[in-house]
């Protein structure tokens, strides 16, 4: 089978093709065909030695993919061969709260999803909804998940309430397709005003070009009243303005602390003293909210927006093409 693996850190050209001997499963272990992986933004962190969690040596990259069962274990229960699953980022965190023995990673201190057969314990997995195909099912793990405990986390806002994205990532469409399930108002803010009549197809209410105006929070506080929820995946370059747009209570899930160059969030002190807004972080999420998050998806019939797809041999143009940031929602590898 071919398979890719990270032989080292420090850019594209550690990511290597192997000719490897198809596996075979352990008792409680499925063989997985994978038909389709994507790309987030830890992998290429991952790729460039960025990432906080260090990577296993000669690990196969990629949290997320999809594809059906062709082999398993003698001892699995929760699965045939023929169906057809994904991933669980955390693959080893399947409730509760998060503890450092549960910190593995697919992709990471785990083998991922860039091969043509992938081995998962029965336990790492879940059954994909019926109506999503490969390319669509392959990009639920990392952004779909992140974006769904944003918005149906510890404070779930209810109809009629405003919700803000941020970009046209994947987590940001997830976000304000998730947004808009629970019937919310949703504000997308962009840096590409070309892009304001694909966000408002997905259901925003209001799109916010930051080239137009950088200074966008005390506008969009002006026009919605305040945010209740912001999904900040900018970081430092829009962090302070998201401050600004929320209401006096308003929640802050902060998941991007760093932009591409190394900067940091620096907390705007007189801004935050005028606030009682809560700042909150998120790690994706368990098996158990993925499975949530995946009955909904089937129950409303929820597409996931691609941006682009590469062959199994383009890989290294997937990672380039996704490190240049101008795409809009998931970009896609195809299975070998």
């Amino acid at each position: 089978m071919q398979t890719y693996r990270l032989e080292g850190s420090g850019g594209a050209e550690c990511l290597v093709m192997r000719d490897e001997a198809q596996p075979k499963p352990k008792p409680h272990e499925i063989v997985v065909r994978i038909r389709a992986t994507s790309l987030n933004r830890r992998d290429t962190m991952i790729l460039n030695g960025t990432y906080p969690l260090p990577p296993r040596q000669g690990v196969v990259p990629l949290s997320d993919g999809a594809g059906e069962i062709v082999a398993i274990g003698d001892a699995v229960t929760r699965f045939a061969v023929g169906d057809r699953v994904t991933g669980s980022y955390f693959a080893r965190w399947i409730d509760g709260r998060i503890n450092a023995g549960l910190i593995d990673q697919l992709g990471c201190t785990l083998d991922g999803m860039l091969t043509e057969y992938a081995v998962l314990d029965e336990q790492w997995a879940v059954r994909l909804p019926d109506h999503l195909d490969w390319q669509e099912a392959a990009t639920l793990t990392c952004a779909g998940l992140t974006a769904w405990n944003a918005v149906t986390g510890a404070r779930i806002p209810t109809p009629g309430q405003w919700v803000l994205v941020i970009g046209s990532g994947g987590v940001a469409l997830f976000a304000l397709q998730f947004a808009k399930l629970l019937g919310c108002r949703v504000v997308a803010v962009t840096s590409r005003g070309e892009k304001a009549d694909r966000l408002r197809a997905l259901g925003a209410d209001l799109v916010i070009s930051t080239s137009d105006m950088p200074q966008w929070g005390a506008t969009v506080r002006d026009q919605t009243g305040g945010i209740d929820l912001v999904v900040e995946t900018g970081g430092p370059a829009t962090f302070a303005q998201s401050l600004i747009s929320s209401t006096l209570y308003g929640h802050i899930v902060l998941l991007t602390l760093q932009d591409a160059k190394g900067g940091s969030i620096q907390m705007p002190t007189a801004l935050y003293q005028r606030s009682l807004a809560t700042i909150s972080r998120l790690f994706v999420g368990s098996r158990t909210n993925l499975e949530a998050m995946l009955r909904a998806i089937s129950q409303h019939r929820l597409r996931p927006v691609i941006d682009k797809v590469f062959a199994f041999t383009e890989a290294s143009d997937a990672y380039h093409y996704f490190q240049q940031g101008d795409v809009f929602g998931k970009v896609i590898v195809d299975g070998a």
